[in-house]
């Protein structure tokens, strides 16, 4: 078994170019994907709903998360429930607060008592996990997405506040699994499955360095040297010695 085989943690590809989801749907290991506008606007996504009903045409099997991007609380909720019309694999994601900084709270407790599968996204601390835990319907699956690689980028270790909020969840809302988002590095793949998060999001040019798992020090070590030399010969770089 390799280090990958053995982890709990499940693998969802996050990203809007429909080539590259096709390519990771075929993959195994990835269990889920995600999206968001910002993503599908750098990818050059003109019409959100025709994009949404060609992922779903291709992905069936496995949950995709859309957003929703009103921000007037009942136009979301009216957002959410059409997204949530477009496949039974769909999760809704719904942004912890507005742009104002109002908490979703009731249109999370709302949609998650109808039954609409949620991901609550661009969640901070643990106070947001557990208002949220709080809001969701115990019998209604769910995901919450804590920023670890945004919470990392300004200073503080996620690893604590990560192994907190999956703590919290798995007591007070088994069916919502917690979702380490925005990795910056593979190595988080392994923080994630031992804070006991349930799902990582994961890009595409992380996604390509899962072959490295496992390889062998030493000769990546001589992989490291080489490259360097090489490139220094290919320069035709010189340095005067005497």
């Amino acid at each position: 078994m390799s280090a990958i085989d053995t982890l709990k943690v499940k693998i969802f590809a996050d990203g809007a170019n429909l080539s590259d989801m096709k390519e990771m749907y075929a993959n195994p290991l990835i269990k889920g994907f995600t999206t968001n506008p910002t993503l599908m606007r750098a990818a050059g996504i003109k019409d959100y709903q025709d994009f949404a009903k060609e992922v779903l045409e291709v992905i069936r099997d496995r949950p995709v998360s859309f957003e929703v991007f009103a921000d007037e609380l009942d136009e979301m909720a009216a957002q959410a429930r059409r997204i949530n019309s477009w496949g039974d694999n769909v999760f809704v994601k719904i942004p912890v607060t507005n742009t104002l900084g109002t908490y979703c709270g009731p249109i999370i407790k709302e949609l998650s008592e109808e039954g609409v599968h949620l991901n609550v996204t661009a969640v901070f601390t643990l106070d947001q996990v557990k208002r949220i835990a709080a809001d969701l319907a115990a019998d209604t699956a769910a995901i919450v997405s804590v920023f670890a690689g945004r919470i990392a980028d300004s200073g503080i270790d996620p690893v604590p506040l990560m192994s907190e909020a999956a703590r919290h969840l798995a007591g007070s809302r088994p069916k919502a699994e917690l979702l380490w988002a925005s990795p910056r590095e593979l190595l988080n793949i392994f923080h994630a499955d031992y804070c006991g998060c349930g799902v990582i999001t994961v890009t595409n040019d992380l996604l390509k360095k899962l072959s490295l798992v496992g390889k062998d020090q030493d000769g990546y070590s001589l992989e490291t040297v080489r490259m360097f030399y090489g490139d220094a010969q290919k320069a035709g770089y010189s340095i005067q010695t005497s």
